[in-house]
């Protein structure tokens, strides 16, 4: 076996999807001790790690969402960190500044000089805290940390560790006090998933664990080290030509100058259609659900469950469809819908 630890052989390949799914069943546990319900968001938050991208979780306030995030990070043996956004927050405050400090040389003497002070964005988890709260300014300080995985300060890039994701938490832009996140910075989060209400029975379950003397134990189910060597064999999944070229006109049909794919719905509502980084996205989490599911190459129906949340963030909608109440969820379905599996 090479030095890197990288299945080689069909059964040592075996043998690793199989840990893959069994660590993602294990963390999923971890959380269910402290969360309730929200299968569907936690195993959409849980692809985003396995897979080496970042999550937006928007809800209102009050259903869960900074638990959640919490929880995960206590469901893995990585470093925490948390930065609560505001309007007073400056990009500074998140990437960490540069400092006089006085130190004592080989001489003995003592003499000032400029040390780098990390920020809290130097964690593997970082919960990016009501984002929306704060100006676009200190936003896209998070720009080259999620995108390049490091943070320059004063002409001098500091990598971040590995693994690394942001975990950001926002509510709805109709919420008072709140600022709509940059287009630049959406396309960079993995998957979109909206956190939803619980239901009779879920909130029941909420009293009971949170009105009583139970407290809910959560313990770590994996390290870092192993979430990298499942980030790696997510991106070695076989995919099928034709497959793949169905993720690339899953894309495609989100933009309306594209007579070929493009329905009339996204004509008449879309502005501007999903990036390349969308068809990355549907791609890895096909990927991961293939994998989740014991299967060696990934399906068309892997790729329609990711287009969801891989896209909804990533189409802008004209003044009509605001006006007219339309989703992008509603154009999204309206294209899996209608979108040929077959190229010909």
């Amino acid at each position: 076996m090479p030095t890197d630890s990288t299945p080689q052989s069909p059964q040592e390949i075996q043998a690793a999807a199989q840990k893959f799914r069994d660590d993602f069943a294990a963390v999923t546990a971890q959380i269910a001790n402290a969360v309730v319900g929200q299968a569907d968001i936690v195993q959409s938050i849980l692809t985003c790690l396995f897979v080496g991208g970042h999550a937006l979780l928007e809800g209102v306030p009050g259903i869960g969402k900074t638990l959640l995030v919490r929880t995960l990070a206590r469901a893995v043996d990585l470093s925490f960190s948390r930065i609560q956004f505001t309007p007073d927050l400056m990009p500074a405050d998140i990437s960490g500044t540069t400092v006089v400090m006085e130190i004592e040389n080989e001489s003995g003497r003592r003499e000032r000089q400029f040390r780098f002070q990390p920020g809290p964005i130097f964690g593997q988890i970082v919960l990016a805290d009501e984002i929306n709260r704060a100006t676009p300014k200190t936003q896209s300080a998070l720009l080259e940390a999620m995108q390049e995985r490091s943070v320059t300060v004063g002409g001098v890039s500091h990598a971040l560790p590995e693994p690394f994701m942001v975990l950001a938490t926002q509510n709805p832009i109709e919420q008072e006090g709140t600022y709509p996140l940059p287009e630049a910075q959406l396309d960079r989060f993995f998957f979109k998933v909206l956190s939803l209400p619980p239901n009779r029975a879920e909130l029941s379950e909420i009293l009971n664990r949170t009105t009583t003397a139970a407290n809910a134990a959560v313990s770590p189910a994996i390290d870092g080290p192993t979430l990298l060597a499942h980030q790696r064999l997510v991106r070695r999944v076989a995919v099928a030509p034709s497959i793949q070229d169905y993720a690339v006109r899953l894309v495609l049909a989100t933009h309306p100058t594209n007579r070929e794919f493009a329905t009339p719905m996204v004509g008449k509502y879309i502005r501007l259609g999903a990036s390349p980084r969308a068809a990355q996205s549907i791609l890895l989490a096909g990927k991961c659900r293939a994998l989740l599911n014991g299967r060696a190459a990934v399906s068309t129906e892997d790729l329609r469950a990711a287009a969801l949340p891989a896209l909804r963030h990533r189409l802008i909608l004209n003044f009509e469809a605001h006006a007219e109440g339309v989703t992008a969820d509603s154009i999204i379905a309206n294209i899996t819908d209608t979108l040929p599996t077959d190229a010909s």
